[in-house]
């Protein structure tokens, strides 16, 4: 299937999102606060946060606020690492209790700075949390390809592992930081599913800085080639002005095409477009993932 693509350089108005408000959104502002927890929500500028946090879901974001990597599209501060909060998976835990939810996803900053690079301490919280929680989600960093780390991950059973290998081949090394990799990327997925086949996995891809349509098929074959089960596909928007410049906004039709191009190579649950981040309808994508299993 051909892309019918027509790019905008001005933001359209369904990229445009209000200023969060809500009762729902402002009490898990404060119970988040008050644990001196962090979200991704927040942290990264999510354009979901005012629907999400309303509709009483969150992505929790461990070890700190302060990412040791400087990927170029990413509001995460980096830089002056802190010590891991040893009290963390309690507070996730309890935040998760009070917020009443069944579906919890964790993700975390890069801590290149750790001997384990954190994955210890983020498998604690994943096992704590699911003391209380059915389904835990996890967005989980590269651990540098390192299987020993990754290995801590999958013994801890969350329901999906999410990593990002976040743009096409050529662009990776413009847009994220030089640890990263495609391919280091792709390697872990591929790990996670030759170790424990049945793990349900799952990528995103951001359009918009420049990638060509042959370019986002080539790397949707690729995620399908490593077994990722779901993909979701959102439009780069850019955070600050210490971020990349948005090369094009895609038409609401790309990401439909995209949707069905990726539906046509397997992938278990696919969502595409301009607002979708890789946290969006998680819920959703696990319940019809689980459904199609049964």
């Amino acid at each position: 299937m051909n892309i019918i693509f027509t790019s905008w350089s001005v933001r359209p108005e369904y990229v445009k999102v209000n200023i969060p408000s809500g009762e729902n959104y402002l009490r898990i502002r404060r119970d988040i606060h008050n644990l001196t927890l962090h979200t991704v929500c927040e942290e990264a500028r999510c354009p979901n946060i005012a629907e999400c946090w309303d509709s009483g879901t969150a992505t929790f974001m461990i070890m700190g606020s302060n990412c040791s990597r400087g990927c170029r599209f990413c509001a995460v501060t980096h830089g002056h690492m802190q010590p891991l909060d040893p009290l963390e998976p309690e507070k996730v835990s309890e935040a998760a209790r009070s917020m009443g939810l069944s579906y919890v996803v964790i993700t975390s900053v890069d801590r290149d700075d750790l001997p384990d690079q954190g994955a210890e301490h983020f498998a604690r919280v994943i096992m704590r949390v699911k003391k209380d929680v059915e389904n835990v989600e996890v967005l989980i960093p590269d651990f540098r390809g390192r299987l020993d780390l990754l290995r801590k991950i999958i013994e801890a059973e969350p329901s999906v592992i999410a990593h990002n290998v976040e743009t096409v081949r050529r662009l990776t090394p413009s847009v994220r930081d030089p640890r990263a990799g495609y391919d280091q990327s792709l390697g872990v997925l591929k790990f996670i599913k030759r170790e424990k086949p049945k793990q349900m996995t799952k990528s995103s891809i951001m359009v918009g800085l420049g990638e060509k349509d042959s370019e986002v098929v080539e790397t949707l074959g690729d995620l399908r080639d490593a077994g990722v089960d779901i993909v979701t596909i959102g439009q780069y928007l850019r955070p600050t002005k210490m971020q990349l410049e948005v090369v094009e906004y895609s038409p609401i039709e790309r990401f439909r095409q995209m949707e069905e191009i990726a539906y046509s190579m397997g992938f278990s649950f696919v969502a595409s477009g301009p607002l979708v981040r890789t946290s969006y309808k998680a819920a959703e994508a696990w319940t019809r993932r689980r459904l199609k299993n049964d």
